[in-house]
């Protein structure tokens, strides 16, 4: 039997930094009422880039960290509800952007445990010795979707 293992991880996030007290500035609300209901102090927010810049940033961090040939990953698997499109998959960017024409790639959308049903299904896939080495990204960029006019959303 394989057996699954994480041999390195890595983080990506836009470098725009808006706090609750920015926040504050355009809609109806504090640092207080944020922060006591979410524990969210501050957060990261895209300026252009797209969820496939994020993750192939991370993808590009883990090939260092892992020392792996990108011709030998086998599966990339993108958790994310914040896709640049419906059709290619992130995964698929990905794939392309960094020279990993030998795996196969696809999306899990689900949310907050995407990431998780991600591993899970690498996990099964390397288990089962169908794939040697994949990739795990979970990423969004949801600050695109937000609407500064509507406090509810933003």
């Amino acid at each position: 039997m394989y057996f699954s293992k994480i041999i390195a991880t890595g983080a990506c996030v836009p470098d725009m930094i808006v706090t609750n007290d920015d926040l504050a500035k355009i809609v109806d609300t504090n640092d207080e009422w944020i922060s006591s209901r979410s524990g969210i102090k501050r957060r990261h927010f895209s300026k252009g880039e797209n969820t496939s810049d994020i993750a192939t940033g991370v993808a590009k961090e883990l090939i260092q960290k892992a020392g792996i040939d990108p011709l030998d990953i086998d599966l990339i698997i993108v958790a994310s509800v914040s896709a640049d499109y419906t059709t290619p998959s992130t995964a698929c960017l990905v794939q392309g952007n960094i020279g990993a024409v030998n795996a196969v790639a696809f999306d899990v959308g689900a949310a907050c445990s995407g990431f998780i049903f991600g591993l899970s299904i690498a996990d099964k896939y390397i288990k089962s010795g169908v794939y040697k080495n994949a990739i795990v990204i979970g990423a969004e960029v949801l600050s695109k979707y937000l609407d500064f006019e509507d406090r509810g959303t933003c």
